[in-house]
């Protein structure tokens, strides 16, 4: 049992961790192609983050599989991701299963993932599966895309807010998301969102009308953006029962967004998305990680 001087305290008889709780791992991944093919040349690690070996299904392209060992994050964990892709390189990252943020302890210490992207004259493909937020959690999310120069992207992100179907939903606890996107230090993209349990926004109409699912889709890099756009909206329902799709198109970004209450769903419509994207965005065809259809 820890004793209170080793950074517990005791409170109504039971044992809590204090408030300067801190558990970090990092994942620093490089990508070149000096001959044609990607190649992840840097990996370099800290704590409880790993990656699977390179998978070429394309050929050329380097798929990667980003691991994190305890399945979700506790309290005082702060994950910092790291990712580089050099002059014609070309990565698609992904991860094996949902991401999890679970409930906070009892001093509510904030749990992290920091993710940063830097695209210099490359490729990339960022695809992580859904994140799913527990009731009590305290998390924050921050993604930072910086692209350079002749730069392409697509990246996806889904957020799950408490478990519904298991009759938990988000009614405590706090999940801040920031999302900023550059381009040779242009802001494109900066969003910042921050929910409480029970907050009115989550019941507001101008806000999330009781859903607990949202996705973002954005890609950058085609002049084709209106034909894309219209070939998008045909294909995705704008409504399906109480599951919303829109398509928009600003500052050379596309962005697709999903409202709703199935993380099935936004996967499915966000992924289809990228499909029809993919071609044009990247100049390949889709070749969907093999991880997705386990």
């Amino acid at each position: 049992m820890l004793l209170p001087e080793e950074g517990t305290t005791a409170v109504t008889g039971q044992l809590t961790f204090g408030t300067q709780r801190h558990w970090a791992a990092s994942l620093a991944l490089g990508f070149d192609a000096p001959a044609g093919k990607t190649r992840m040349h840097k990996m370099d690690f800290y704590g409880p983050l790993r990656v699977q070996r390179p998978f070429y299904p394309e050929g050329d392209v380097c798929h990667v599989y980003l691991l994190h060992p305890p399945g979700g994050l506790v309290s005082g964990d702060d994950l910092s991701i790291q990712i580089e892709c050099g002059d014609n390189a070309h990565a698609l990252l992904t991860t094996p299963s949902a991401g999890k943020i679970y409930h906070a302890d009892s001093c509510d210490v904030i749990q992290k993932q920091q993710v940063n992207l830097c695209i210099d004259n490359a490729r990339c493909e960022w695809l992580p599966m859904e994140t799913l937020v527990f009731d009590g959690a305290h998390g924050v999310l921050d993604t930072c895309i910086n692209l350079h120069g002749n730069a392409k992207f697509i990246g996806m992100d889904v957020i799950c807010l408490g478990r519904p179907a298991s009759d938990l939903p988000f009614s405590q606890g706090k999940i801040e998301q920031r999302l900023s996107l550059y381009h040779d230090g242009r802001p494109l993209l900066l969003e910042r969102q921050k929910l409480a349990g029970n907050d009115p926004l989550m019941l507001a109409m101008p806000a999330f009308q009781g859903a607990t699912v949202s996705g973002t889709l954005v890609a950058y890099g085609t002049d084709a953006r209106e034909t894309l756009v219209e070939q998008l909206r045909a294909a995705l329902p704008e409504r399906e029962g109480s599951d919303w799709f829109s398509v928009t198109e600003r500052l050379d970004l596309i962005i697709v967004r999903y409202l709703g209450h199935d993380s099935e769903q936004a996967q499915r419509g966000l992924r289809l998305a990228w499909q029809i994207l993919r071609p044009e965005v990247i100049g390949l065809p889709p070749c969907p990680p093999r991880i997705w259809a386990t």
